[in-house]
């Protein structure tokens, strides 16, 4: 592997600070992105991975500002150098059943799940196309695969990804840029453990290899699409739900 700069949006979460483990790992220059006004939480987060022997940049990025995303990519590849891999990480919820969902929920989640896609995309995939190398991975849900009470907008978002990904994978296909897409099932991380403990029950009842995911299992995911290696690997999505969903 060499020395590329690779970026993990949303990167100071469950996911995110696992993602960029495992890029490090590969040897890969990590650069992660934070909430603007969460400076300090991402700070602790540095320190933590350099505890691990992990030199990993931050910095502050909304990624529902068009402008602002194409600030932050021009900052890097003047600080560090040019951008060869992203993982478009960041995501919220904000849930509610569609009778009673209101407008500004709808736009929220629209806007960082999948928005947030084009604004980060087109930063960089120019750039990568005429490089010859790019790796983008997009982080999907299970929920976007087979919908989800309550989650309308969350479900379409991540359905969304689908053929947002498989769209630029084609467009870059003949350039050296893959575009892939996973999608996570039910993970072990602080958000999953604040579920309360009967309903995680049922989850993980549901769940056939009888047991939650952990953080490194969705790594190990994007560390394998990012690899120089993987350069027949396009368009595609990979499910890692233990099961849950089989498409």
């Amino acid at each position: 592997m060499t020395n590329r700069i690779a970026v993990v949006t949303g990167a100071t979460g469950g996911l995110g600070t696992a993602m960029c483990k495992a890029l490090a790992a590969q040897g890969r220059a990590v650069v992660g992105t934070h909430l603007p006004g969460e400076e300090a939480q991402a700070k602790e987060w540095q320190a933590g991975l350099q505890q691990d022997g992990i030199e990993a940049s931050v910095y502050p990025l909304d990624v529902t500002d068009f402008d602002g995303c194409k600030a932050f990519v021009a900052a890097v590849e003047k600080d560090l150098g040019p951008i060869d891999i992203l993982v478009n990480n960041a995501g919220i919820t904000n849930d509610a059943p569609l009778k009673r969902m209101q407008p500004e929920q709808w736009n929220q989640v629209i806007n960082v799940n999948l928005t947030s896609m084009f604004n980060m995309c087109q930063q960089v995939f120019e750039n990568m196309c005429e490089r010859g190398f790019g790796r983008i991975v997009n982080i999907s849900s299970l929920n976007g695969e087979k919908g989800q009470f309550g989650q309308c907008n969350y479900a379409a978002t991540k359905a969304g990804i689908y053929g947002f990904t498989k769209s630029i994978a084609q467009e870059g296909a003949r350039k050296g840029v893959t575009a892939n897409s996973v999608s996570p099932g039910y993970i072990d991380t602080p958000m999953v453990r604040q579920v309360p403990e009967k309903v995680l029950n049922n989850i993980v009842a549901g769940i056939p290899v009888g047991h939650l995911g952990q953080p490194e299992d969705i790594a190990r995911a994007v560390a394998y699409l990012t690899a120089d290696e993987a350069s027949f690997v396009t368009g595609t999505n990979m499910s890692v739900n233990g099961g849950q969903y089989m498409a």
